[in-house]
């Protein structure tokens, strides 16, 4: 019994410092690591149905270095559109070990067309348009962030 009690109260000694770490665990910066170097990104992630499917919807200005992660919590397809949007945007299309499999260069404010991923993915950063290119990120590069494994 005695063995027991210690052991339950090592365990609670170990959440309790954890807690603290957890708190404050930062999840809005990203980095997408390509040929030519490390880009950073300050990111907004979006895990819920409503956060989802508001996504950047009736944003006037989006930073250089701003972006908004999907997080699907599994692979799988998906398709976005750009209605009620109003910044060109760039998709990439993110496997959950943190390969980008595809981008989406340059999609148009307003246009309802699906865009979709090519293939399952968990995680989708939407950046300004064009940005991607200007950068030299392609499909095959690494992202890392706190929720990619």
């Amino acid at each position: 019994m005695l063995h027991q009690f210690k052991a339950l109260a090592a365990a609670a000694v170990l959440l309790a410092v954890s807690l603290p770490a957890l708190a404050f665990a930062d999840d809005s910066q990203l980095v997408i690591h390509s040929k030519n170097g490390d880009h950073s990104f300050t990111v907004e992630v979006v895990d819920t149905a409503e956060t989802r499917a508001r996504g950047l919807m009736y944003r006037q200005e989006l930073g250089d270095d701003a972006g908004m992660l999907f997080d699907f919590f599994e692979e799988r397809s998906v398709s976005f559109w750009m209605r009620n949007t109003f910044i060109p945007l760039d998709m990439l299309f993110i496997a959950s070990d943190g390969t980008i499999r595809n981008i989406h260069i340059n999609a148009r404010p307003h246009d309802p067309t699906s865009i979709p991923s090519d293939g399952p993915v968990q995680f989708v950063l939407e950046v300004p348009g064009g940005r991607s290119k200007e950068l030299g990120i392609v499909a095959g590069d690494k992202v890392t962030h706190d929720r990619i494994d």
